[in-house]
C-alpha cells in the first residue's frame, strides 16, 4: 500500500513539474484570422486596423486586445463608452466578444450603430484577426 501511494505521489509530482503542465492554455476560444479578415469587412466603413490606421467614425482598432477602454486621446468617445470603461476597464477577448455580439446591449447609449455579430464563430474569427493585424 505504501509503495502504491509513493508511486502515485511520484507520478503526480512528475506531472506537475513537466513542461506541458506549466503551459497555461488561453481560456478564450481561438478563431481563424483569415476568416476574421473577411468578417471584418463589415467594420471597415467605421474602423481601421494596421500600420496606417487612423480614427474614423469609430476609433482605430490597433492593439485593441489588452488596451484600456475609451483611452485614445485623439478620439472623442461617447459618455456611454466612458461610463462602460468604469465597469470594464480593459478590452479582453471576452469583453470584446460580448460587445461585438450586441454593442447596444453591452453599452447602453453607445453611438455605435452596428447591430452586432450574432454568430459566435464570426466573433472569434474577428478577434483573432484583430490580434494578428495589430502585431
Amino acid at each position: 500500500m505504501t509503495r502504491l501511494i509513493c508511486a502515485l505521489l511520484a507520478c503526480f509530482t512528475a506531472t506537475l513539474l513537466s513542461p506541458v503542465a506549466t503551459v497555461h492554455a488561453n481560456p478564450y476560444p481561438q478563431g481563424d484570422a483569415e476568416k476574421g479578415a473577411k468578417v471584418f469587412k463589415k467594420c471597415v466603413s467605421c474602423h481601421m486596423i494596421g500600420a496606417k490606421a487612423k480614427n474614423r467614425v469609430g476609433p482605430h482598432l490597433n492593439n485593441i486586445i489588452g488596451r484600456e477602454i475609451a483611452v485614445l486621446e485623439d478620439y472623442r468617445y461617447s459618455k456611454a463608452m466612458k461610463a462602460y470603461a468604469d465597469v470594464e476597464p480593459v478590452w479582453s477577448e471576452a469583453v470584446l466578444d460580448a460587445y461585438l455580439a450586441n454593442p447596444r446591449k453591452a453599452v447602453k447609449g453607445t453611438r455605435m450603430s452596428f447591430a452586432g455579430l450574432r454568430k459566435e464563430k464570426d466573433r472569434h474569427n474577428v478577434i483573432a484577426y484583430l490580434k494578428q493585424a495589430s502585431e
